[in-house]
């Protein structure tokens, strides 16, 4: 590349298959794709886009199930020069026209399994592509050339939640993704001699895992589901040597009974949500390895992962990446000494460039630089971080994340409710689940399956409440806001 040419991320497929133009890139349902041919799928997919209308700056969401398509699109509308919105195939038709909404997307591409679709779609009519997509264009926002005009470079757009309430849409440049996944290929030590078994959802995971991974030149073995039977089905077929999972797929994987072996696998991460140590121990006692933390957040990367010092304290996340920061501060941004619980603060390579909505640039929602990822945490005098709880009201569901404004917004919206109050409760198996606290109207009367039939046809699966109470009354401050634990 000409040094004067701007970088784009779509460069890591390119230059792979020149490296490694026979190493298989992907393995999914529908077969085996080298890096050569992963690279024709994606310049021939860029090709179509740009024909279709698709240009440097618009915004296009691709919305679908974890596969080689997924992968082929998202650097295809990079390579355009167009912002790439990785989207989940759950979203229900009301997220979906709110991402839209909030993000101005331009265009829409997805996929078959797709739980909605819009109107005035046609089929992307693409051989490289190996099953059916649609394309949706947004004529109402033409008049909007650019998805971020503030970040002129931008590469990828992912938001921290839902569409509504706190979450906030991160903005990532080609040149922060080219950092950031610099840093995370060091981190996780990570070569073409890897296979790495994916059970994540690429909607939410896809910079310091897909495209790192990529860039690494490794084999991505996307699994057909997350049964423990599968997940070692796979992983003894292709010979995988890597494992990036959440700590429900971990707890699956103890629990099996079967006395198959990970016989291939070189390291195990745990990464989405913490993992406790009884979790790890199970694993360890099952497959004879141990199990490492890695602490990804989307406006940063991946800023702590444990190692071997860790194998006494399964619990901890780690220490910090090389390249990267990690302190613990109080409400003062003073530094708090070794073994305090504070706030937990992140800085180093390939930070976020910026929020979409309402637009702010980093520099105005850091502090000297840090980060405040919102995790109340400790720091030994060694380094080593465990946290401790969270500052903010999120609620993790399996590595999904879930804010409680946007389940109450749409149980507030049903006919019988005058107000709700959302929060988490442990899951043995999901790590966290939802838990409503319903004030139903005066006079009504309603069951628990009527508000639940009610959030699936707004919500995605995973905020659904699987606990409701309903209450008399909900604790409220002065001002009105209701006062969560």
């Amino acid at each position: 590349m000409d040094s004067m040419t701007p970088f784009n991320v779509s460069n890591f497929v390119h230059e792979t298959s020149m490296r490694l133009p026979d190493h298989v890139a992907v393995y999914d349902h529908n077969g085996v794709v080298t890096y050569k041919q992963l690279s024709d799928k994606v310049n021939a997919s860029a090709q179509w886009l740009t024909s279709s209308g698709i240009s440097r700056g618009m915004g296009v969401g691709v919305m679908g199930v974890n596969s080689c398509d997924f992968i082929v699109l998202a650097f295809a509308v990079m390579q355009c020069g167009a912002v790439v919105l990785p989207l989940s195939s759950q979203l229900s038709e009301e997220e979906l026209i709110n991402t839209v909404r909030v993000s101005k997307l331009h265009f829409l591409l997805f996929d078959e399994h797709s739980k909605v679709g819009l109107d005035s779609t046609h089929s992307v009519d693409l051989s490289v592509l190996q099953s059916k997509w649609r394309l949706q264009s947004f004529d109402y926002i033409n008049s909007i050339t650019t998805i971020a005009p503030h970040v002129p470079d931008a590469a990828l757009i992912r938001f921290t939640s839902g569409t509504t309430g706190s979450a906030k849409g991160v903005i990532l440049s080609h040149q922060t993704i080219n950092e950031r996944t610099a840093a995370a290929a060091a981190s996780l030590q990570l070569s073409e001699q890897d296979s790495v078994l994916w059970v994540l959802s690429m909607a939410f995971h896809f910079v310091v895992s897909i495209i790192t991974y990529v860039r690494c030149g490794c084999s991505i073995i996307i699994n057909k589901d997350f049964l423990a039977s599968a997940m070692l089905e796979e992983a003894d077929r292709y010979q995988a040597t890597f494992i990036y999972a959440s700590p429900m797929h971990i707890r699956l994987l103890a629990n099996d009974r079967s006395g198959k072996k990970l016989q291939h696998v070189r390291r195990v991460i745990s990464t989405s949500t913490g993992i406790s140590a009884d979790q790890c121990e199970s694993f360890y006692q099952r497959f004879g390895m141990h199990v490492h933390q890695a602490y990804g957040i989307i406006e940063v990367g991946l800023p702590v992962i444990s190692d071997d010092r860790c194998r006494q304290h399964p619990d901890a996340i780690g220490f910090a990446a090389p390249g990267y920061e990690a302190d613990i501060f109080d409400e003062k941004m003073n530094l708090l000494p070794s073994g305090e619980t504070g706030l937990f603060a992140v800085k180093g390579p390939g930070m976020f460039d910026a929020y979409l909505d309402p637009p702010a640039l980093r520099d105005d929602v850091t502090s000297n630089g840090w980060f405040m990822t919102g995790d109340l945490a400790m720091k030994k005098a060694d380094g080593m971080i465990t946290v401790m709880g969270r500052k903010k009201s999120l609620i993790n569901v399996a590595g999904n994340k879930v804010f409680p404004e946007d389940v109450e917004t749409v149980i507030n919206r049903h006919a019988d409710v005058t107000s709700s109050r959302i929060s988490g409760f442990h899951h043995p198996l999901l790590g966290e689940s939802v838990m409503a606290e319903i004030v139903l109207k005066d006079g009504v009367s309603t069951d628990p399956e009527a508000i639940r039939t009610w959030c699936k046809q707004h919500l995605s699966s995973y905020k659904v409440p699987q606990k409701i109470i309903f209450t008399d009354s909900l604790p409220m401050t002065a001002s009105g806001k209701i006062i969560r634990g």
